[in-house]
């Protein structure tokens, strides 16, 4: 599935709540989000419009290694 290339921070910060992530705090342009479904992980989501595409793609392998799913099946519960 191809990556939407209009997505800004606030918008992907709320998304992955469905994970249990939840703003922690928020520092310049950058949102630290922290989950402790299936231990403790913390992301870090630029606050930008858009968010450039490769660094969503990291965020989204680094989330799906954490949950041990992959990158694929991560985008079809988000998107």
């Amino acid at each position: 599935m191809r990556l939407p290339r209009d997505l800004t921070g606030k918008k992907f910060a709320k998304m992955v709540e469905v994970l249990g992530y939840k703003i922690e705090r928020q520092t310049g342009s950058h949102i630290r989000l922290t989950t402790s479904k299936n231990g403790e992980h913390h992301i870090t989501i630029p606050n930008h419009s858009p968010i450039k595409i490769g660094t969503l793609n990291a965020i989204l392998k680094d989330i799906a290694n954490h949950f041990e799913i992959t990158r694929d099946n991560l985008i079809d519960q988000l998107f």
